[in-house]
């Protein structure tokens, strides 16, 4: 890259579509000039051509070995992303369910949702309009919790769950990037998903949204998920790409499950037709799996999602570290409950008339971008993606401290006039 290009790159904290590794960039721009010494650039060559078919099957082989996905599990390169499979698990998981149990009522099918944030929020609102007279079981609300019953300031304790006893999904997501939850890796935290509430005499129907943590570190019981998505375009690459880690028994024969009653599944929505055609029935978003791949690539020579979960732990901490700081100094307040807190979107409020305000715009002053919080929520959202690195976030950490020290002087009222003036 050159100087001119460098000086001018700033530190992207914005949640999506989120930073990449400069040098992945540096590829890529190579890539859309010559793509694999084809003399075509990867925007133009088809997706057909024995290249592009060799690329996506090395794509998926890093993802396999990085995550350590088990051989029952396919892996499967969608569009769409997360809106979409709120409505592609429904219905595959809806299909799978009649072909399992095709004289149930429909009244009797369960579909259990674990509500933490906003994202989990609109996936219960989509499956409430297709759910075709299936129920649709809030297992738990995290709002109810809080002191308000408003905010999605927490994940709940195992206690606070409800689930159905055989249902057609269980759903979950992971990391709310919008309220800044994050479920606990370490199941012994009281804030990890309650595994050990769910049945263990059947294939567990958990589908999970991993979109905005994917790949930042390792996934906690995989292989217990039915379904697991995400899209690319916040640790992996641009946005159009979704990928989906599917368990082989939820891969099913959608048309006959329709025969049998259950809601048609739009071709584009059922997982058997990008399993059966190796994820191309049509055009894939071929540029953004083109830059998956070479994150992915970087990924690998870096040491993984284990050298990822070292590093954003480092960064998470540190950014929280200065948070509790300005917490003590009554300047900033966190939206979300201590042990809840999301490693990849750590949100919070600058307090005081005008203060976000300076906030912002002196954190854009040296260099960063993308602090402002989601507009539901407001105040300010730091997003630490994997692209982040730790020296962008050490920089950050050290300019709210300056801004906590300066904060106090500026916002102190004026003196009293005295008689002279």
């Amino acid at each position: 890259m050159s100087d001119l290009l460098a000086a001018a790159r700033i530190a992207n904290f914005g949640a999506g579509p989120s930073a990449l590794p400069v040098d992945v960039l540096e590829e890529a721009a190579k890539g859309l000039i010559n793509f694999d010494n084809t003399g075509m650039g990867i925007a133009e060559i088809s997706h057909r051509s024995k290249e592009f078919t060799a690329y996506l099957a090395g794509v998926e082989a890093q993802i396999r070995a990085q995550l350590a996905v088990p051989p029952t599990h396919t892996i499967l390169f969608l569009q769409g992303g997360g809106t979409a499979q709120f409505s592609a698990v429904v219905l595959n998981m809806l299909a799978r369910h009649r072909l399992l149990y095709p004289d149930l009522p429909d009244s009797e099918r369960m579909l259990d949702y674990v509500v933490t944030g906003s994202w989990s929020k609109a996936a219960v609102k989509e499956a409430e309009r297709l759910a075709n007279g299936a129920t649709v079981n809030i297992a738990v609300d995290a709002r109810t919790l809080s002191p308000d019953g408003k905010a999605f300031d927490r994940i709940p304790p195992h206690n606070a769950y409800h689930f159905s006893r055989a249902p057609a999904l269980i759903y979950y997501c992971e990391n709310e990037t919008v309220s800044g939850t994050q479920f606990a890796a370490d199941d012994a935290q009281p804030e990890s998903f309650p595994f050990k509430l769910l049945p263990t005499d059947s294939l567990l129907p958990l589908v999970a949204d991993y979109s905005s943590s994917f790949m930042s570190r390792p996934i906690p019981r995989l292989a217990d998920h039915a379904i697991i998505y995400a899209g690319a375009q916040k640790n992996l690459g641009p946005a159009g790409l979704t990928i989906a880690i599917v368990r082989q028994d939820c891969i099913v024969d959608v048309d006959a499950a329709a025969r049998l009653g259950a809601v048609p599944v739009p071709i584009g929505m059922a997982y058997k037709t990008f399993a059966d055609q190796k994820s191309m029935p049509n055009t894939p978003p071929v540029f953004s799996v083109y830059v998956t791949g070479l994150v992915l690539k970087r990924n690998a020579e870096l040491g993984g999602v284990q050298y990822y979960e070292q590093v954003n732990r480092r960064k998470q901490e540190k950014v929280y570290e200065v948070l509790r700081e300005g917490e003590a100094k009554g300047l900033l307040k966190g939206h979300v409950r201590p042990g809840s807190g999301s490693w990849m979107n750590v949100v919070f409020e600058v307090i005081g008339e005008g203060a976000e305000s300076r906030f912002l715009a002196g954190a854009e002053a040296q260099g960063m971008k993308g602090l402002k919080g989601h507009r539901s929520v407001g105040g300010i959202r730091v997003s630490l993606y994997n692209a982040i690195t730790e020296e962008e976030t050490d920089k950050l950490v050290a300019y709210i401290r300056q801004f906590l020290v300066q904060t106090p002087t500026e916002q102190q009222a004026p003196s009293e006039p005295t008689k002279s003036e």
